[in-house]
């Protein structure tokens, strides 16, 4: 019984840790946004029409997002965005914090996941090992003439923050394709392989 018991809170733990940190970090997140915005957006709103809503400001943070992709994207991508970012990565705190952020940012967001097509096990660091890598592209022509091999880029993530790594060139014979999602995987990796990945979809 004893041990039933303990097996029921694991398994009730497992599932209420995510689906509540997930839930107060949203909140704390719209909380957070509406206070710091509320206070100079509600003044404004009470005085030019009347009425303030909660939430206003969250719309608001939205569209100013927004705002800054369109200019990031059309104008400064090129000459004023990496001259502030060469700024920024000077600073004692920003250099640490900000390049991982960044690189969490893009993982999440970005719709192309880093071009993950295939998790694949490869043998590294050496022979009888195996890591979990994901094939991103095919090498360039020039590459496998010169090695004289046809060989793939393999992402070769580190744990327990997936988000840096190494890229190889691995010969596509030695490759080993397995079932699992991209997801799955990373959900491995961070977990520092507490998680297993080989369960089926």
């Amino acid at each position: 019984m004893k041990k039933k018991l303990r097996s029921y809170f694991v398994s009730g733990l497992i599932i209420f840790l995510p689906l509540s940190l997930t839930v107060y970090l949203f909140t704390l997140m719209f909380n957070v946004a509406d206070n710091f915005l509320g206070k100079y957006i509600e003044p404004y709103f009470a005085r030019e029409f009347g009425f303030y809503i909660q939430g206003i400001s969250i719309l608001i943070c939205f569209l100013f997002i927004i705002l800054i992709g369109f200019f990031a994207t059309n104008f400064l991508s090129r000459r004023i965005y990496p001259v502030i970012e060469g700024w920024l990565l000077k600073l004692p705190f920003f250099k640490q914090v900000y390049p991982a952020i960044k690189q969490m940012a893009i993982f999440l967001f970005s719709p192309t996941k880093m071009a993950f097509r295939q998790v694949v096990l490869v043998e590294y660091p050496r022979k009888g090992v195996y890591s979990y890598g994901f094939l991103t592209n095919e090498a360039s022509e020039e590459v496998v003439e010169k090695v004289r091999q046809d060989v793939c880029h393999v992402f070769i993530p580190s744990a327990p923050g997936p988000f840096t790594g190494f890229v190889l060139l691995v010969p596509r014979k030695e490759l080993i394709y397995v079932d699992i999602s991209v997801e799955q995987a990373i959900r491995t990796i961070v977990s520092g392989g507490v998680v297993n990945s080989m369960e089926r979809r």
